[in-house]
């Protein structure tokens, strides 16, 4: 099966390759470091190499305690992070500059992964999440690498779509060493997909172990200066299009309670920031970029955040925080962060990514889940016009992320057992 697997891969490389191509006409860094995809990277990170894979940002963010404690208690060994994309590579090197190294992850074709292998020779192999590769996991088993999968999750639809190839993917699994999941659903959809129950330790959601440093605060009181200190701002954060849209549409409803209201704009993807501003500027919204580093008049509408690395200070700089994929079918994303800073926040219906999560917020009456446009306008007017709830439902989610925290120690102690 894994040969029949590899077969269609190679057969599928040039389309891989026209997909970078075109994404780099709106995001030139895809046309960059394209041996790296192959395999073909310096083989300058070390000796004695711990890798940890994260794909995106998100998985970035998730790792970074593990990264940051790996490099505080084996200082003997080098730190090499791979990600797919250009934004998570952004990501790492805005986190952790020269501390790790930091290459393209190479695609699961057998010559490309026998390559970074064989240059990069890591005694452990760490894989944020929800990434399975067959021939990946299988050449760390050949070479005896142990390979763990941290704060892994597995979304209802993801569960499906492995159930579909139960040998191709239990034998993927049989490479793992162990896998260190979010929660007890997770583990359940692991066991369904073929994982040995043996190997599975459920120990909570890293996201929630991320601090918040005192210079973000810091930062934040100086941006929200910029956007305006007495007027009230709702951040709508990583969405996705077809999604700004129906945000800017609720920014309509919002506006006629809450006159002076800013809309913070955040896309998920850096290659669609241009498009969201000029959709903004066509809706009749004077509109500033953060790239243009200006402040904002009484008379800017909306605030499009078109940078890298920078969503917990615009979390940080808010009132109100509306996360994004889940107006659409994407699945939602990450809703610790604005928790943890204490600001309230709503979410659309479509969040099978974090299911756990937003009902563990939404118990905490730190999160709101709505169901359409008209509730999600309602719930931000509410919110901005009512002080002391707004502090209620953030001071609700500050707690209920420090009270989930606990997931790094359990996640050490097994990474401990192989180093």
């Amino acid at each position: 099966m894994r040969t029949l697997y590899t077969l269609l891969l190679y057969l599928l490389a040039p389309v891989a390759l026209l997909r970078l191509a075109w994404r780099g006409l709106r995001a030139p860094v895809y046309w960059r470091r394209w041996p790296e995809r192959f395999g073909a990277i310096e083989p300058t990170v070390g000796e004695r190499v711990i890798w940890v894979h994260a794909v995106s940002v998100g998985e970035v963010q998730a790792a970074e305690p593990v990264i940051q404690a790996l490099l505080e208690r084996y200082p003997e060994y080098s730190v090499l992070v791979t990600t797919v994309t250009s934004t998570g590579s952004a990501r790492v090197t805005a986190l952790f500059d020269a501390d790790v190294a930091h290459v393209y992850a190479p695609y699961d074709l057998s010559g490309a992964v026998v390559r970074f292998l064989d240059r990069v020779q890591p005694e452990l192999a760490i894989v944020m999440e929800t990434e399975l590769w067959p021939n990946l996991f299988y050449f760390c088993r050949k070479r005896e690498i142990p390979l763990l999968m941290i704060n892994a999750r597995l979304s209802q639809k993801s569960t499906a779509g492995y159930r579909r190839f139960p040998g191709l993917v239990g034998k993927t699994l049989e490479a793992v060493t162990e896998i260190v999941a979010q929660g007890k659903l997770d583990a359940q959809r692991f066991e369904l997909i073929g994982a040995d129950p043996g190997k599975i330790t459920v120990a909570g959601n890293l996201k929630f172990e991320q601090r918040i440093p005192h210079s973000l605060i810091e930062k934040a009181e100086v941006l929200r200066r910029d956007w305006g200190t007495s007027r009230p701002v709702w951040i709508a954060a990583s969405t996705h299009e077809g999604e700004d849209e129906l945000v800017l549409d609720v920014f309509r409803q919002v506006r006629k309670k809450v006159r002076d209201c800013l809309l913070v704009l955040v896309p998920r993807h850096p290659e669609r920031f241009g498009a969201v501003a000029e959709l903004c500027r066509n809706r009749g919204y004077p509109t500033v970029l953060r790239s243009q580093r200006t402040p904002c008049s009484d008379n800017t509408a909306v605030f499009v955040g078109d940078s890298m690395g920078e969503l917990p200070l615009f979390y940080a700089a808010a009132d109100v925080a509306f996360v994004g994929g889940s107006l659409v079918h994407t699945g939602g994303h990450n809703l610790l962060e604005p928790a943890a800073l204490g600001i309230p926040v709503v979410t659309g219906p479509n969040v099978f990514n974090f299911t756990e999560i937003c009902d563990l917020l939404v118990a905490a009456e730190a999160c709101r889940k709505v169901d359409n446009n008209a509730e999600l306008g309602e719930t931000v007017n509410h919110w901005l016009l009512d002080a002391n709830e707004r502090h209620r439902i953030g001071e609700n989610g500050r707690q209920a992320v420090e009270q989930n925290r606990g997931a790094l120690d359990t996640v050490l102690a097994i990474i401990e057992k192989y180093l």
